[in-house]
C-alpha cells in the first residue's frame, strides 16, 4: 500500500494540473484575451497530446518499469505547470498545457501497472477504482482550493505554488518507489522484445483482442461528459448560461467529484464481486447521464431549477467510475506483458472523445452566439457512436474471454508422470 500509494501521489498531483484550467477558464480568457474556440484549444491540446501518447507511454511501460515513465512523467507536468503560471501570451500557455499534457499522459498507465505487480490480480477492479478516485480528490484541490487562490492571490502565484506539489512527488517517487516486491522479479524480456517490429506487433496483438477494442469504447463512451464539464465548460455553463454565482457553480462542481469518489468504491466493489455487471453498469451510466443532460437542455425558461443542475452533477460524477469498467474488459483479454499497451489503447478512448466535444462546444458556441443549449447538444452524437460500437463488440469479447478462461483453466490442470 505504501509503494502504490506513492505512484497514486503521482497521479493525484496529475489530476490537480490537469484539471486546474477548468475553474480559470474565465481568468484564462481575460488574460490572454481569446474567444471560446481559442480558449477551448487549451483543453484540447493538452488531450490531443494525452490521448496520442498513450499508445506510446503503454510500451514505455512494457518495457523500461514504472519508476522511470513515472519520473519523466512528473518532470514534464511540474515544468509544464511552472511554465503556465509564468506565461504572458498565449502561445507560451499553449506549450505549456501540452507539455502538462504529456507528463500527465505517463502517469495512470504506470499506476494500473503498479497496482497489478503490488496487488493479487482478484483485487485488480477495485486497486484500479480506487486509484482513480484517489486522483479525482485532485479536483478538489482544483475546485476547492486554487479556485480560492486564484480570487485572492492572482494568476501567477496560484499556478507557481501549485507546482511544488510535483517537486515534493518527485522526491518520494526516486527514494521510495520501486516496480515490483522483492522476489517478483518479472522474467527479463526475449531478445526479440525490441525494435520496431516488435512495437508493431505488441499494438497489433492488443488492438486484435475484442475485450481490448471494447474496453476503448467503453472508456470513449462514458468518460467525456464529465471530463469535458470539469476540464473546461461547467463553470461557464453554470455561471453563463445557468446564471449561477461562481460559488454555487464551484459547488456543483465539487459534487460531481464527491459523488466520482462515492460511485467509484460502489462501482469497484461489484465488478470485483460479479463481472457480468460490466456492461451494465456501464451502458446504465450512459443512458442515465444523456437522459439528464436532455431534461437540462430541454427545460423551458432561460434557466433549469438548481435541484435539476444538482442532479445532473450528481450523475455525472458516475462518469469517471464508469469509464475504468474499460480497463476491466481489456485486462483479461491481454497477457500480463501486455497490459501496458493495452491499456494504452483503452486510455486513448475518453480522452478522444473529450477532445472531440470540447473543441465542438468551442466552435458552436461561436457559431451560435454563446447558446449553450445548441452546443452541448454534442454530447448525445458521441455517446450514440460509442453505444453502438459498445453493443456491436460486447457478445465477441464475451466470447473470447470465456475461451481464454477455459484454456487458462485447462493449462492449469496437473497430471502426473
Amino acid at each position: 500500500m505504501a509503494v502504490w500509494g506513492i505512484g497514486v501521489a503521482v497521479y493525484f498531483v496529475a489530476i490537480t494540473y490537469r484539471t486546474s484550467l477548468g475553474v480559470a477558464g474565465l481568468d484564462a480568457a481575460e488574460r490572454f484575451h481569446i474567444n471560446a474556440s481559442a480558449l477551448s484549444t487549451f483543453s484540447i491540446l493538452q488531450l490531443l497530446v494525452y490521448a496520442g501518447m498513450q499508445i506510446p507511454v503503454g510500451l514505455l511501460v512494457d518495457k523500461l518499469g514504472t519508476k522511470r515513465v513515472l519520473t519523466i512523467g512528473v518532470v514534464l507536468y511540474t515544468v509544464g505547470q511552472f511554465g503556465f503560471a509564468l506565461s504572458s501570451s498565449y502561445a507560451m500557455a499553449l506549450g505549456s498545457r501540452a507539455l502538462l499534457g504529456c507528463g500527465d499522459a505517463m502517469t495512470f498507465i504506470s499506476v494500473l501497472r503498479l497496482g497489478a505487480r503490488w496487488f493479487p490480480a482478484r483485487r485488480g477492479p477495485l486497486i484500479a477504482q480506487i486509484a482513480a478516485l484517489v486522483g479525482m480528490a485532485g479536483n478538489l484541490i482544483s475546485t476547492l482550493v486554487l479556485a480560492r487562490f486564484l480570487h485572492s492571490f492572482g494568476w501567477t502565484p496560484t499556478f507557481a505554488s501549485s507546482a511544488v506539489g510535483g517537486l515534493v512527488v518527485l522526491v518520494l517517487l526516486l527514494v521510495f518507489l520501486t516496480d515490483h516486491p522483492k522476489g517478483y522479479e518479472p522474467p527479463p524480456a526475449p531478445a526479440e522484445h525490441t525494435g520496431a517490429g516488435f512495437v508493431r506487433r505488441q499494438i497489433v496483438a492488443a488492438w486484435r483482442e475484442p475485450g481490448t477494442r471494447l474496453g476503448m469504447w467503453v472508456h470513449f463512451t462514458t468518460q467525456f461528459p464529465a471530463m469535458v464539464f470539469l476540464l473546461l465548460w461547467g463553470l461557464p455553463f453554470l455561471v453563463e448560461a445557468q446564471g449561477l454565482s461562481r460559488g454555487t457553480a464551484g459547488e456543483l462542481l465539487t459534487l460531481i467529484v464527491l459523488s466520482n469518489m462515492a460511485v467509484g468504491l460502489i462501482y469497484g466493489q461489484v465488478i470485483a464481486r460479479h463481472h457480468a455487471a460490466r456492461m451494465p453498469l456501464a451502458l446504465g451510466t450512459v443512458g442515465v447521464t444523456a437522459l439528464l443532460w436532455a431534461i437540462t437542455l430541454a427545460w423551458p425558461g432561460d434557466h433549469a431549477p438548481i435541484g435539476l443542475l444538482a442532479a445532473l452533477c450528481a450523475v455525472m460524477g458516475a462518469c469517471g467510475p464508469a469509464s475504468m469498467i474499460g480497463f476491466d474488459f481489456a485486462r483479461p483479454a491481454n497477457p500480463p506483458e501486455r497490459q501496458g499497451t493495452a491499456s494504452g489503447i483503452v486510455n486513448m478512448g475518453g480522452f478522444t472523445a473529450s477532445m472531440t466535444t470540447l473543441l465542438a462546444i468551442g466552435v458552436l458556441l461561436d457559431a451560435t452566439g454563446d447558446n449553450y443549449r445548441i452546443a452541448f447538444a454534442s454530447v448525445f452524437v458521441l455517446e450514440a457512436l460509442g453505444v453502438s460500437q459498445m453493443l456491436r463488440l460486447r457478445r465477441r469479447a464475451a466470447r473470447r474471454e470465456r475461451e481464454r478462461l477455459v484454456v487458462s483453466r485447462v493449462e492449469a490442470v496437473h497430471v502426473p508422470v
